[in-house]
């Protein structure tokens, strides 16, 4: 079933409309901060009231980081934000925090642990009333940023150590929320040097998900489940794993580099779009058209 509603994922490390805070998310001509590309996608929503739900159970500090995006999206002109607070699994299962889905417009997950969020609302009615509204409801956008971006597919990385060589014993996979699949995502990309722990994790699945790596304040907005198109200053990087020839990420122990053979890479740059399923990417022109 293809999903109505749309995803929208963020590199980290962006501008949250705060004294002191890092650059926007932007293109070279215009300044366009994830707030404002939220809002954008909302306000084609008739009579939309710009419900937006904040679910931080990723944060070690939830309470400081409800505040800092409460005030953020507030200051960006969103009149309803909301704070669903999970510090337990029992809170996913409250029926109060469950009927707060029906209303919302974005549910917008922070960074953090990603292991921890998926822990807390993993198998939760809380996550089956999310997926539910965003298959049903074309106006519904799930967000996240850093690890709350991470924790959406059905695999993710819950810890990756970058060395000079790659070993399995640095890397390790686990279930993600599962709202998509058939992509990995990796966040802070470029900074952190990540290319290695993305390549390891789309090359160790079997179906070779294809690994959407977000440069810091670069954001993807994905469509149908499907169309992923490129917003910011920065780049992601695609890594399609279909190709693969020869690896030996099955075979070697902890302690020996991992080798693999043909992995093809893509930069998308602000405005590219990428067919997640075709595993095909659309370049714009001159003219800004694709």
């Amino acid at each position: 079933m293809i999903p109505k509603g749309k995803i929208f994922i963020i590199g980290g490390h962006e501008d949250k409309g705060l004294p002191g805070s890092v650059p926007d998310i932007l293109d070279r001509e215009k300044k366009l901060a994830h707030f404002e590309i939220l809002r954008k996608l909302i306000s084609d929503i008739p009579k939309a009231h710009h419900v937006i739900e904040i679910i931080a159970a990723a944060s070690e500090i939830p309470e400081e980081m409800e505040t800092l995006y409460k005030n953020a999206y507030q200051n960006a002109g969103f009149t309803k934000i909301g704070i669903i607070r999970v510090d337990t699994p029992e809170q996913a299962h409250d029926i109060a925090n469950v009927q707060r889905i029906a209303h919302a417009h974005s549910v917008f997950f922070t960074g953090g642990d990603q292991k921890k969020l998926t822990s807390l609302i993993s198998n939760s009615p809380l996550l089956d009333a999310i997926k539910r509204k965003y298959y049903a409801d074309k106006n519904f956008i799930i967000a996240g940023t850093s690890a709350g971006a991470m924790s959406i597919p059905a695999i993710m990385i819950s810890r990756g150590i970058i060395e000079e060589a790659l070993l399995k014993s640095d890397i390790e996979l686990h279930e993600g929320l599962g709202i998509i699949d058939g992509i990995i995502v990796d966040t802070h990309f470029v900074k952190r040097g990540r290319f290695g722990r993305l390549a390891y994790a789309v090359a160790s699945c079997e179906q070779h998900r294809t690994g959407i790596g977000l440069g810091e304040d670069t954001a993807l907005i994905i469509s149908n489940g499907n169309e992923a198109e490129c917003i910011g200053s920065g780049m992601v990087i695609i890594i399609d794993g279909s190709a693969i020839r020869a690896s030996n990420i099955h075979d070697a122990d902890e302690e020996t580099p991992i080798a693999i053979e043909n992995l093809k890479v893509n930069i998308l740059s602000h405005g590219c779009k990428y067919l997640i399923k075709e595993k095909q990417m659309m370049l714009r022109d001159s003219n800004n058209h694709l």
